[in-house]
């Protein structure tokens, strides 16, 4: 406590110079950036068919590992669809016809690729395919992105 000339303790001078040196002072602000560079994400590409094979067998990257457009009876027929870009979800399917667009299968997925990919489909018919002409329409979200055909022979 502080105490005058005359020896009167003065308190509250005392309590406001002892909070006054116990408090520390906040730290000065960072300067502003001078720049401030944009983000870097860019828009991912739109989804697309960029290829349709058919062929006997695949590779494990789901690419046809024997590419051919005849097959015999008993084969399993395997088709790759070849994509670029990027979706959430989209849905791939694979219409199968034969000869006059009699319906041999229709199958559909859903995929979410972020750059190339290649999504599988195939047919298999343990009696045997009938001879003759065939087709499969690939379509995106209902829309058409291609076709391939091909044909059963003995």
């Amino acid at each position: 406590m502080l105490r005058t000339t005359r020896g009167r303790v003065l308190p509250f001078c005392a309590l406001a110079a002892a909070l006054a040196c116990s408090k520390a002072e906040a730290p000065p602000s960072p300067a502003p950036a001078l720049y401030t560079p944009p983000p870097t994400t860019m828009a991912a590409a739109p989804l697309r068919v960029t290829d349709i094979d058919v062929g006997r067998s695949l590779n494990a990257d789901k690419k046809i590992a024997d590419k051919t457009d005849t097959f015999k009876p008993s084969d399993t027929i395997y088709v790759s669809v070849s994509t670029e870009g990027a979706s959430p979800g989209a849905r791939l399917a694979a219409h199968w016809t034969y000869k006059d667009g009699q319906v041999v299968k229709h199958d559909e997925t859903t995929i979410a690729p972020t750059g190339s990919t290649a999504t599988e489909f195939h047919i298999a018919k343990p009696s045997g395919w009938p001879v003759g002409d065939y087709k499969v329409e690939v379509t995106v979200d209902g829309a058409p992105a291609g076709a391939k055909s091909f044909k059963v022979a003995r």
